[in-house]
């Protein structure tokens, strides 16, 4: 029985290489749900099961002429479509840890853009309310916080005493805090 199983794979085989389709089409039905059970069992996807079938029996197909070079046609048959199972899982898995890769770094990329917006809306609206403060108290924060005087150099070049600078601050920053908290 096994040799005449053999006979006849080795006979269709012989066929296929010289183009016979109907030949093919008999192997395909004898051996397709074979590698679709082995693909399903190592995927467990259907979709990939099927998609393993397809690309096995093309590959046989395009490869026919040296069809008849195979002698243990199952044997070949197992080992191409465990290496193409293989492969295409590799591939998957490269695929996924891009795609997890590229969503993280575009996330990021939007946080950052988003903060960068926020920090430049924040910057508008803290030089619009500095530019509203009455001259002294204006003048007194530019030094202190763009130039970054401490308050007794502020008040030597001002020539002012140190307590006033302290005092100007305080209420520069009293409404600022009041215009960003609402109070």
């Amino acid at each position: 029985m096994m040799m005449q199983e053999h006979a006849d794979v080795r006979n269709l085989l012989f066929r296929i290489s010289s183009g016979d389709q109907l030949a093919f089409r008999i192997l395909f039905c004898a051996y397709s749900p074979k590698v679709y059970s082995f693909a399903l069992r190592l995927t467990r996807s259907d979709s990939m099961a099927e998609e393993v079938v397809q690309d096995i029996f093309l590959k046989i197909w395009i490869n026919r002429e040296s069809a008849v070079t195979i002698e243990q046609f199952s044997a070949y048959l197992f080992t191409i479509t465990r290496n193409h199972i293989f492969n295409l899982l590799k591939k998957v898995a490269t695929e996924a840890t891009a795609k997890n890769r590229l969503s993280k770094e575009l996330s990021e990329a939007h946080r950052e853009t988003e903060e960068t917006i926020l920090y430049r809306e924040s910057q508008q609206i803290l030089n619009q309310v500095v530019s509203n403060l009455p001259p002294q108290q204006k003048l007194v924060y530019s030094l202190c916080h763009n130039e970054g005087l401490k308050y007794e150099e502020v008040a030597q070049r001002l020539n002012i005493s140190r307590l006033t600078v302290k005092t100007h601050m305080q209420q520069a920053l009293r409404t600022i805090k009041s215009h960003f908290t609402g109070e």
